[in-house]
């Protein structure tokens, strides 16, 4: 059965103009873009949205560089899409990310590592939930 997770195209790799091979990689892999928006998100949203980090000594550089420009809110669906985007993404640091992966061919440094993608179900449900509306989701 097919499964859902939630990526971001961060602003990093937006302002670079990579969005367009991060799309066209995680469409090559498989995944149906369930829903897209383009979106500039304010350091509010973006501490909601990572309130889960509140209190670590890169809570505000995180929400911060987030809110630094346009990025790409997506809903991706397939078999196993949790974990094969983690995958594809690789390591949250791109000096450790494999060869080909999004993180390896697009990211900068630790902060600025291209992409975002849900790492459980829970997480998931919860990120989908905090950006798209149900009827965006049809």
């Amino acid at each position: 059965m097919a499964q859902r997770t939630f990526s971001i195209v961060k602003p990093d790799a937006v302002r670079k103009h990579f969005t367009g091979a991060i799309l066209a990689q995680i469409d090559k892999a498989g995944f149906q873009i369930v829903a897209i928006k383009k979106a500039s998100i304010s350091k509010e949203q973006a501490k909601g949205f990572y309130a889960v980090h509140a209190g670590k000594p890169f809570f505000d550089a995180l929400t911060t560089f987030m809110s630094s420009g346009p990025l790409f809110l997506m809903v991706l669906e397939k078999d196993n899409a949790i974990a094969d985007l983690r995958k594809l993404m690789g390591a949250t640091n791109p000096a450790n990310a494999e060869e080909g992966t999004i993180r390896k061919n697009f990211a900068g440094s630790l902060q600025e590592n291209a992409i975002h993608g849900s790492d459980a179900e829970d997480t998931a449900a919860f990120e989908i939930g905090y950006w798209f509306a149900g009827y965006e989701l049809a």
